[in-house]
This record gives structure tokens, sequence and C-alpha cells, in this order.
């Protein structure tokens, strides 16, 4: 595994230790500013997994996979990092602190708009990715160097159209 794939393993690891220290420190230790810093450091490591993946490909390497993935996962990080983070402290402090309400299962056509809202947040993490991915194609400006971020641009088209469909049929066919 090569380095810019080490560092997206890194990231996420950092990203979900970051904001259990957020969560820890908010709810455990009381330290609600300190919590929200930590939880506010999320982007940071997107930012740092940006730069490393732009100077790697700066520095003349092939664009592979992984410098595909970082981009993905940075549209994926900044469109539904809040609701991520969201989503754990809700859960946290019902099963960790015992308090606020029990996390709502959804289903019908509740369930259907949820999906749905996600499927919208699935559109800005494309435009966002897909927008790193066309520029490091336009700025490297060589097909052959290139051509992993254009087979990934292709193939996260056809994922958001089948995900397109799955959101729509969840209307069709509410979840009982």
């Amino acid at each position: 595994m090569d380095f810019v794939a080490w560092m997206i393993v890194a990231s996420e690891i950092g990203f979900w230790v970051v904001i259990a220290a957020g969560l820890v420190t908010r709810y455990i230790f009381k330290r609600k500013k300190l919590g929200l810093f930590l939880l506010a450091l999320t982007p940071v490591i997107d930012l740092i997994l940006l730069v490393t993946t732009s100077v790697d490909l700066w520095n003349g390497s092939t664009a592979t996979m992984a410098h595909a993935i970082a981009a993905i996962y940075i549209g994926v990080s900044v469109a539904f990092g809040k609701s991520m983070i969201e989503w754990a402290d809700v859960r946290f402090q019902y099963y960790i602190t015992k308090q606020g309400p029990r996390p709502e299962k959804l289903s019908g056509i509740s369930h259907a708009k949820h999906y749905f809202k996600g499927w919208v947040r699935h559109v800005a993490a494309y435009v966002i990715g897909a927008a790193f991915l066309a520029s490091m194609i336009f700025l490297i400006d060589d097909p052959i160097r290139t051509e992993a971020l254009s087979s990934v641009l292709k193939l996260w088209t056809l994922v958001l159209g089948i995900d397109f469909l799955i959101a729509i049929s969840h209307f069709i066919w509410p979840k009982k």
C-alpha cells in the first residue's frame, strides 16, 4: 500500500478519534468549548489529506486509485461530516451518558425522505470530489498518469445514479 493510501486510513482513524475525543470531552468531562474545538478539528484532517495528495501528484507521481479515493474521501467528509458528527452525538448521549432521546428508527415515508436527503448529500460529495478529480486531471494534463482518476470518476457517476434509483425506490416501496 502506498503513502497516500496510508494517509487515507490515518485520516479516517483520525476523524473518528477526534470525534470520540470531542464527545468524551464535551459530555464526560463537561468541557463544552474544548469538546466543540475538538469536533471542529475534523476539517483539518481533510486539509492534511488534500495537501498530502496534491504534493504527491505535484512531485510527479502517477495517479493511483488511492489518489482518487482521497478525493472521494474529502468530498464525503465535507458533505456528510456534520451529519456524521450529529449521528455520533445522539448515540453517544443516549448509549454512553444515558441522556437524551433514544435514536429514532425510521420507516415508511420518513425513512424515504431521510434516505433522499442522504442522496442529496451524496450529490454534494460527488460535486466536491469530482471537482478535485477533474482539477487533478486538468493540472496533470497527462491522460496516462491520470487514467485511474478518470476511471474512478466514471464509476462514481454510475454509483450516484444507482443510489438515486435506490432513493426513489424507498418512496415506491417504503420500508416497513
